[in-house]
């Protein structure tokens, strides 16, 4: 599927079981978002982290609903945690499916989104994990000094922004050796289309959905 309409069939299921108490729906996309995730060969590594990332947000739900609220309802709090799971698998869909560069690419092309919005976003993901090396580089070079930088300390991040400003100065100047001029047309190296298959798809599950909503108890 087109990932600007997977991620918008992604962002309306979210909104519509954010306006519904439906467990059987909750527990039907989370089924469904499981096996294509295996479809898709998540490790078992990462679908453990996947489960016991939300357990604790979850957890503290289910019991601020269960014994700290007028109704003291199970009921709820189980279809809020449900709730909870089913976003966290929809995120976790589109991760497995979708690489940041194809989004982006799709973003500008198919919804039209500035190109400046698109490829700062996409340089902003692409720089975490070296903003995370940084960071350590930083803490053992004050540790060489007998400098100890905690994990709060703000010269720590003080260091860290200050390399952020010379990356984006290097970045922008690397946009600009590539031929990217901000409000000039651009041609696509790898067109994404869309095509009536992406739409028949998105279609199916959205009534596939209202049918769960509607008929399953």
């Amino acid at each position: 599927m087109n990932p600007s309409i997977k991620l918008l069939l992604i962002i309306i299921i979210s909104l519509e079981i954010s306006f519904t108490n439906h467990l059987t729906a909750n527990a039907f996309i989370i089924l469904i978002s499981v096996i294509f995730l295996f479809v898709h060969h998540i490790s078992k590594q990462s679908f453990f982290k996947l489960m016991l990332v939300p357990l604790i947000p979850a957890l503290a739900l289910a019991i601020t609903i269960r014994w700290f609220s007028p109704s003291h309802s199970w009921w709820f709090a189980t279809i809020l945690v449900s709730r909870l799971y089913a976003y966290c698998f929809l995120g976790a869909l589109i991760t497995v499916s979708t690489t940041p560069l194809e989004l982006a690419r799709s973003l500008e092309q198919n919804a039209h989104l500035p190109s400046q919005y698109v490829y700062g976003t996409l340089a902003a993901v692409n720089m975490v994990p070296r903003t995370i090396q940084e960071v350590k580089i930083i803490r053992v070079a004050g540790q060489m000094r007998g400098v100890q930088l905690s994990f709060w300390s703000p010269r720590l991040y003080f260091k860290a922004v200050l390399a952020a400003i010379s990356w984006s100065d290097h970045l922008a100047q690397a946009m600009e050796s590539q031929g990217f001029v901000e409000g000039q047309a651009r041609t696509y190296a790898h067109p994404i289309k869309v095509s009536f298959r992406d739409w028949g798809l998105f279609f199916a599950w959205i009534i596939l959905l209202q049918l769960c909503l509607t008929f399953f108890p």
